[in-house]
């Protein structure tokens, strides 16, 4: 499984996403340009000693990103999607693609053709979206759990 943040601006989420990611056996993927360095303290302190379980990779574009993984399919989290994330047959190698704070996913990437479908978490009406970290650890636990938890105790 790979969980892919496109451009994030808080460190905070990025070093979560590692903690995530290392709880899971996710990989996790960065696309470039992000909001901070990967050595700002507020990320080193919310991943805290993950970085050495974890698989990160940083790529300089969504392209780049693909074609790292090229067979798998790659699904888009929008607040603008009908389809709900637990109506997925999660496979081990598909991507959850997450957009920067506090945007979301640009419509170029939305519409990009490598885009299986485009999925939704609900929520109540009229709230703002879900924590960026939140969001990709709700989405990655429901795949791992559809999965199986492959490697988990």
């Amino acid at each position: 499984m790979h969980v892919a943040f496109f451009e994030p601006r808080i460190p905070g989420n990025t070093g979560s996403a590692i903690r995530l990611c290392a709880g899971t056996g996710a990989t996790l993927h960065l696309v470039e340009p992000l909001g901070f360095e990967l050595t700002e303290a507020r990320l080193r302190r919310a991943g805290l000693d993950y970085h050495d379980l974890a698989h990160v990779v940083v790529h300089p574009g969504l392209d780049d990103l693909l074609a790292a993984v090229p067979t798998s399919r790659v699904w888009a989290f929008t607040t603008h999607a009908t389809r709900r994330y637990t109506d997925v047959d999660w496979r081990d190698d598909d991507v959850l693609l997450f957009g920067p704070e506090p945007t979301g996913l640009p419509p170029h990437v939305l519409a990009h053709p490598r885009i299986a479908d485009q999925l939704r978490i609900p929520m109540l009406p009229g709230r703002r979206s879900m924590n960026l970290s939140n969001a990709a650890a709700v989405a990655a636990y429901e795949a791992w759990r559809v999965l199986g938890f492959p490697g988990g105790v």
